[in-house]
């Protein structure tokens, strides 16, 4: 993926890899055969390049700290490098750049590791300092008694092992941070990363938490990545608590799987930050350009021939789906959970895009959710409000704007108003609609539940004209902004429907020109008419 978008930005990359036929071989300008950890070829691998840079923190760091004596230009820095593939080194690090992280402990025997049980209490996380990626090298003991059969999963004392504090968190974040070479730092949009036996499984983006959170996250992230040097993209994986906390667990220094979606959802892909980073060119926009976006990891299921019939189908399940992408890493041998490629899904909204998930999973309940999710909801306290609010219908629907129409009333089926409500973003809605005669408290009620826009449209009662119902819904408090029509002009509601959500669409705010424009030559077709046949006629007509 790297390679993909070096050839789009006229960079030339040769990789070194010990696999003379991995994945990078068919891309790549040129490929040398070899170990990374290898010294001597490292080094005459070194020779060849402009820039040196990693898709792995597992090298050989001595190498890279000579090479760096001699002049080679290494991004990031070889000191980077040492702190992130020791993991215990890392806590160490960030700890003393006053990073929040788990409480953590090195362990040399059985004692320390007791002693470190009785502090932090069961369970305990264990860890192998080095070589530990996708839940290898880490190891729980839910009590002192399975302390021993941990350590000896872990490969024993020997190999260097640290304890940490069991974190209670909620979930789990990570943030993409590019550093270029003049010190300039950019965030990625905070994703919620979910886990399948310790591998990552599923991305998605943004992450469905409170922007305080999202702030926090980033602010973590881009102190931690403030602290260590050299230039490129690097993935900070995070912990969110129960009572709110970010916790650092731990930092790649490299684009990572938890990016994998920028290729389609944002506007610079992580692989081509990583590249503008290393070479020094100005850092691009990290921002989405798409409202959400699912990344679905393809893990083997099976091993070998089997494994790849049941990845390629799912492949073409997945695009059958609106604004599915594939991406297939062509490695040449199938094993039982290894990262043979990716799926991501983008789209309005992270539930709408789940739904499709499940679809393309066939999971029960979800065999057919590929239906265009709407972006209008029309609400009304009563079926007695459908005559005045399908005008607006009609103009969606003109408008080719998707739109549902429900009866939600805010007196007789509070439950069902709020769940409505405060679901409706996460489904794609992006503007609500709401009817109301009377005390006319469903547009109000609605406002409070969601984010969304929401224009309230007062109908017409039998006592009052309609204008109890029009004063209800201007005088809304502070902070409950409910926008508003004359009464029973539902038309204007779904008019202002179309403006609202023509700001990022541009077919919309044509087809709001073209509207317009017909308005006026219906209304210059009847002046002409008038004029010509004189007001008699006219009226006689």
């Amino acid at each position: 993926m790297l390679c993909q978008a070096a050839s789009k930005m006229a960079i030339k990359v040769i990789v070194l890899d010990p696999s003379e036929n991995c994945p990078a071989s068919a891309l790549a300008y040129d490929h040398m055969v070899g170990s990374f950890d290898d010294s001597a070829t490292v080094e005459e691998f070194a020779k060849r390049c402009g820039v040196l840079t990693v898709e792995t923190e597992h090298v050989d760091v001595a190498t890279l700290e000579k090479l760096e004596q001699q002049g080679i230009d290494c991004e990031p820095k070889a000191s980077t490098i040492r702190i992130i593939q020791d993991k215990y080194l890392q806590k160490v690090h960030f700890s003393r750049h006053g990073i929040p992280l788990p409480e953590f402990m090195e362990i040399n025997n059985l004692e320390e590791t007791k002693r470190a049980g009785e502090q932090y209490g069961y369970p305990l996380m264990i860890k192998g300092k080095r070589l530990a990626y996708d839940g290898r090298g880490n190891a729980v003991a839910k009590s002192e008694g399975e302390l021993s059969s941990a350590i000896d999963v872990l490969g024993g004392f020997g190999r260097g092992l640290y304890v940490e504090k069991w974190a209670p968190f909620i979930k789990e974040l990570a943030v993409i941070v590019a550093r270029g070479r003049d010190n300039s730092i950019l965030c990625y949009p905070v994703v919620e990363t979910i886990h399948k036996e310790n591998i990552c499984h599923i991305v998605k983006a943004p992450a469905d938490v409170p922007w305080r959170i999202r702030k926090l996250a980033n602010d973590v992230a881009y102190k931690a990545i403030s602290s260590l040097e050299g230039a490129g993209v690097f993935a900070v994986e995070l912990f969110l608590t129960r009572d709110g906390q970010i916790l650092l667990n731990e930092v790649a220094p490299r684009p990572h799987n938890s990016g994998h979606h920028t290729i389609e959802s944002c506007y610079t892909s992580q692989f081509e930050q990583h590249l503008r980073a290393v070479v020094g060119l100005p850092l691009g926009d990290p921002s989405m350009k798409t409202p959400a976006a699912i990344m679905y990891n393809l893990l083997g299921e099976d091993e070998g021939e089997p494994g790849f019939k049941v990845a390629h189908q799912l492949i073409a399940r997945a695009l059958e789906i609106p604004g599915a992408t594939a991406h297939w890493y062509d490695k040449p041998e199938m094993r039982r959970q290894r990262k043979m490629g990716h799926i991501t899904l983008v789209g309005p909204s992270v539930g709408v895009l789940e739904a499709r998930r499940k679809s393309m999973l066939r999971e029960e309940g979800y065999e057919n959710r590929n239906e265009v999710a709407p972006r209008v909801g029309i609400v009304m306290g009563s079926d007695s409000d459908l005559p005045v609010m399908k005008d607006a219908a009609r103009i969606l629907n003109m408008c080719g704007v998707s739109t549902e129409v429900r009866i939600v009333s805010a007196h007789r089926t509070p439950e069902l108003m709020y769940s409505y409500a405060s679901s409706a973003r996460e489904r794609g809605i992006q503007v609500i609609i709401a009817g109301a005669g009377g005390a006319a408290h469903l547009p109000g009620m609605v406002a409070s539940l969601t984010p969304l826009p929401v224009i309230g449209v007062p109908v017409r009662a039998s006592t009052l004209d309609g204008i109890d119902s029009l004063l209800s819904i201007v005088q809304m408090p502070r902070g409950v902004p409910v926008a508003t029509v004359a009464v029973n002009n539902a038309t204007n509601a779904g008019l202002l429907a179309v403006r609202m959500l023509g700001v990022g669409d541009a077919d919309l705010l044509a087809r709001m020109n073209q509207y317009q424009e017909d308005t006026r030559d219906y209304v210059l077709t009847k002046a002409e008419k008038l004029r010509k046949d004189g007001w008699e006629a006219y009226l006689n007509q």
